[in-house]
């Protein structure tokens, strides 16, 4: 039970605790109160608010619809103003460039091109809108002849601006191949930067709106005309450099002036010069100063002509690669897509026909010369040949995309000089096997014939063009073999060439050697002609393309030397067997010889002595030009007529066969050497 006094003290909490809560009720019922008035006295202001609202929107909507008409309005009125003053303007089109199409595009293309748009643009609307307006006429007028003065404008850009390409530019651009330089100060300018830019202009215009394709064969024409002339001019500077000076030159530098040229020579063919030199020299002199004559003997002078033809014409076959692929480039930029190929196929139609042209006369001087058996003009054909395969890797580069008539020119014109070639190689061998033995024609001193020095000639120059010559017989096989060629191939067939040459040689002089009576100078002449056969294999190393086919040429060589050298030398046995100790008299010292002893003696003596005098006149006049060969065989003949001089002498000069011993005893072992020793001089 709680006390009295503790439950006093809680009933007052209580009421404290009630009034505080009756005085917050209070509180909160005025707040509420004061807050229902508020929202009543702004729902009241929202509502009038909202009725102001629609009173304006009602008022400003019918106003700004009637401002959006008007805007409208003059929205159409300013571009109706604007299409008027468009039309307008097409009427004095005319009026305004009439004047400038008439004065042409010449140094004011832009404007010019610029008056064009204008009048074609007049056309069209016209066209469109007025076809039967008197203005049309007037501009389609004034556009057919600002077209025309177009037109015009090219042709005059490009005929001049378009310049022959110098000789000694495109020397240096050939060259440049061959030389560690940077190409891009190589590269030909032939068109300035600006009239480039003009004509690139006028040509697209013509294309997009002239409809125009005349300008195309404009450009060809005038094109084809100047790349013609650049390879013709280059003929002609080797034509003069060749008659002046010897060497066509270029000059070292591409940006030095022209008039103060560096002669550098240009690179040569092949060892032509030196083959035809040396035919000439072997053919008129021979190696014994004899002249006498040859199918190969060159006219004087034209081995130099020949010469400069083929370094003349080798040079612009590269000239016209590099001059070709020069004007595709220039092409591309002035010419549409789709035509330059057409384009660039007639452009070098010309200068190309022109190189197959004379090509062909080439090939057709060979032929008449293989007529005629004259085989050194036939050289021509291999360097040329060698360089036409040489280059038809770039031929056909440039080529392509042009006609297949234009891309067989140049496989057919080598197909024609390989064939040529091998008909030529053919011919000569079977010339060499049947040249006539005239008696006229032979050497009397023995020494090698021409027949074996062209023959020899002929075939060094073949190491030179190996290659080219092994296609050329490969032609001309119809084998399986010949199908699958390569160039061991190549080297067998052309070793079997040399070996069927040399074979038909060496039957040739045997029967030749028969013109000869006597048969030491038939050995004398055959041992001239296989040593210098030999000796020429070895020094021009045709030894070993030999041996490809044939090992022991060599060997079979030196056993015919040494065989004819054994002939020769029994034309001594009857000066020899004058003195040789058998049906000699045999007499004991002190005994007196009988008269038939003294007289065989005698008869050795003077046997001996009007062989050595009649073998030393004749042989003196005969000719061995090799010196080691010449002294080889003096030096064994010395050798043995000595031996047995010597000992007959020692046996019988102090015989008392004769009154007269000087009549008998002419020479002195010494003197029978030194004869022997001037054997094969014939200035001694």
């Amino acid at each position: 039970m709680i006390p009295p006094q503790e439950a006093s003290v809680r009933r007052r909490e209580i009421e404290d605790k009630l009034k505080q809560e009756e005085e917050t009720l209070s509180f909160i019922r005025d707040s509420l109160e004061k807050s229902d008035q508020l929202t009543k006295n702004m729902v009241s202001i929202l509502s009038s608010f909202e009725s102001r609202l629609m009173k304006l929107e009602n008022s400003i909507i019918p106003v700004h619809k009637q401002t959006e008409n008007l805007q409208r309005l003059q929205e159409n009125v300013e571009k109706t103003l604007s299409c008027l003053d468009h039309v307008i303007s097409y009427y004095h089109v005319a009026s305004d460039t009439e004047k400038i199409i008439r004065e042409g595009p010449t140094g004011r293309l832009e404007e010019y091109l610029g008056c064009m748009a204008k009048i074609q643009k007049a056309v069209e609307y016209f066209q469109d809108n007025n076809p039967d307006s008197p203005e049309l006429n007037r501009v389609k007028f004034l556009f057919e002849r600002g077209k025309e003065s177009l037109e015009s404008e090219f042709r005059s850009l490009m005929t001049r601006h378009s310049k022959v390409v110098s000789p000694v530019l495109i020397l240096d651009l050939i060259s440049g191949d061959d030389e560690m330089e940077a190409q891009d100060d190589m590269t030909l300018e032939h068109l300035s930067e600006s009239v480039l830019q003009d004509v690139i202009r006028i040509s697209r215009w013509l294309v997009e709106y002239g409809r125009n394709q005349d300008f195309m064969n404009v450009y060809y024409q005038i094109r084809s005309s100047q790349l013609d002339r650049s390879i013709k001019g280059l003929k002609e500077h080797f034509r003069k450099s060749s008659s002046s000076s010897g060497v066509p030159y270029s000059p070292a530098i591409p940006n030095k002036r022209k008039d103060t040229p560096t002669k550098k020579p240009v690179k040569r063919p092949g060892t032509i010069r030196k083959a035809q030199n040396l035919l000439k020299q072997y053919s008129q002199h021979g190696l014994d100063g004899k002249k006498g004559g040859s199918n190969l003997i060159p006219l004087e002078g034209r081995d130099d002509m020949l010469d400069m033809e083929i370094d003349a014409y080798i040079h612009c076959v590269s000239a016209f690669v590099k001059l070709a692929q020069s004007e595709y480039q220039l092409l591309t930029d002035i010419i549409p897509e789709h035509h330059q190929k057409k384009t660039f196929d007639s452009l070098i139609q010309d200068a190309l026909d022109g190189l197959m042209m004379e090509g062909e006369n080439i090939v057709s001087v060979a032929r008449k010369a293989i007529i005629r058996h004259d085989y050194s003009a036939v050289l021509t054909v291999f360097p040329i040949l060698r360089h036409l395969k040489q280059t038809k890797p770039e031929f056909d580069q440039v080529l392509q995309g042009t006609a297949a008539s234009t891309k067989n020119k140049l496989p057919g014109l080598i197909t024609s000089m390989e064939t040529t070639g091998a008909k030529a190689l053919e011919d000569f061998a079977d010339n060499i096997k049947n040249d006539p033995d005239k008696e006229y024609n032979m050497p009397k001193d023995g020494t090698v014939h021409e027949l074996t020095s062209n023959a020899i000639l002929f075939l060094q120059q073949l190491l030179d063009f190996q290659e080219t010559a092994g296609a050329m017989l490969a032609s001309q096989e119809t084998s399986s073999s010949a199908t699958s060629y390569n160039s061991e191939f190549s080297k067998r067939l052309l070793s079997t060439y040399i070996c069927k040459v040399l074979g038909n040689l060496q039957l040739n002089l045997l029967s030749k050697s028969k013109v000869y009576e006597d048969p030491a100078l038939r050995a004398i002449f055959l041992h001239n002609n296989y040593n210098y056969i030999l000796k020429s294999l070895e020094k021009s190393e045709l030894i070993h393309l030999v041996a490809v086919t044939q090992k022991t040429a060599e060997r079979s060589y030196r056993e015919h030397i040494e065989q004819q050298i054994q002939t020769y030398q029994r034309s001594w046995l009857k000066v020899t067997d004058y003195i040789s100790e058998k049906n000699l008299p045999v007499f004991q010292p002190g005994v007196k010889l009988r008269d038939k002893e003294r007289q065989m003696i005698k008869e050795r003596f003077k046997g001996f002595n009007d062989g050595l005098e009649e073998l030393c006149k004749i042989q003196k006049a005969w000719a061995i030009p090799d010196t080691e060969q010449r002294d080889k065989i003096r030096q064994a003949q010395k050798t043995i007529v000595k031996e047995n001089y010597g000992a007959f002498l020692h046996r019988y000069a102090s015989v008392p066969f004769t009154k007269n011993p000087e009549k008998y005893i002419k020479y002195r072992v010494e003197q029978v050497a030194d004869m022997i020793e001037r054997l094969f001089d014939t200035s001694a």
